[in-house]
């Protein structure tokens, strides 16, 4: 029970980060191009008592009783903003949208550049096996060993935060990429259609059916192309 419950503790503070910086991310763009409505909230921060005040049962209850049911974490956030300025300036609305997966694809990469610095620094060893948890093997210590562990989460888990939000369908961030290409009236029509209830619920079942086949591959396939070694 105390490894569950430390293990849980791990995965709670790295979900907790990324999703925090996903959401900051969405609330900073927003703010830049023009609409303060999530910075009147107090989401320009990495304080994550805005967002869980905003979002609860996303941010706390539904990771811990996913990972004590499951033993890994889901769970959603939300940053406010503007529909008026989204429809005036869709192109800005888009970008806004996709910051948030572009942190989480930056903090990714964050914990290769840790994990390789830790193999140069025989601080991590390179993996003898590779699993969502465990990309580098530990090099002896305690510390080593809940370092290891902590950057295997905060690769994958915001590769996967990433890949998710980036699915192409409404109401995902990578539903409103078209937005950075069509014309002002294409987009606007584009983004009308995106927020029918009707078509966020279809879009929400098929990621999730789409989802489960797509990402396993995904992270073989960067794991295999991160350490090469191992395969």
């Amino acid at each position: 029970m105390d490894a569950d419950l430390t293990d849980c503790l791990k995965w709670y503070l790295v979900f907790l980060t990324s999703t925090v910086c996903h959401e900051a991310a969405h609330a900073w763009a927003a703010q830049k191009l023009g609409d303060n409505t999530a910075a009147l909230g107090g989401q320009v921060s990495l304080d994550p008592t805005p967002h869980i005040r905003r979002e609860p049962l996303g941010m706390v209850v539904v990771p811990i009783v996913s990972f004590l049911m499951g033993g890994w974490m889901i769970g959603w956030a939300s940053a406010p903003y503007s529909r008026e300025w989204a429809f005036y300036y869709p192109r800005r609305s888009a970008a806004m949208a996709l910051a948030g997966p572009a942190v989480n694809l930056a903090l990714a990469l964050v914990a290769v550049l840790l994990m390789h610095l830790g193999m140069a620094a025989h601080f991590f060893l390179p993996p003898s096996n590779l699993s969502f948890t465990h990309l580098v093997d530990s090099a002896g210590s305690d510390f080593s060993y809940f370092a290891a562990q902590m950057v295997s989460i905060l690769f994958s888990l915001n590769l996967l935060l990433a890949t998710f939000n980036l699915l192409p369908v409404p109401p995902l961030d990578g539903s409103n990429a078209p937005g950075l290409f069509l014309p002002a009236n294409a987009a606007r029509r584009w983004m009308e259609f995106t927020r029918q209830p009707q078509v966020r619920m279809l879009g929400l079942f098929l990621a999730w059916r789409l989802f489960g086949t797509i990402f396993p591959e995904i992270h073989k396939a960067a794991t295999h192309f991160l350490f090469p070694q191992t395969f």
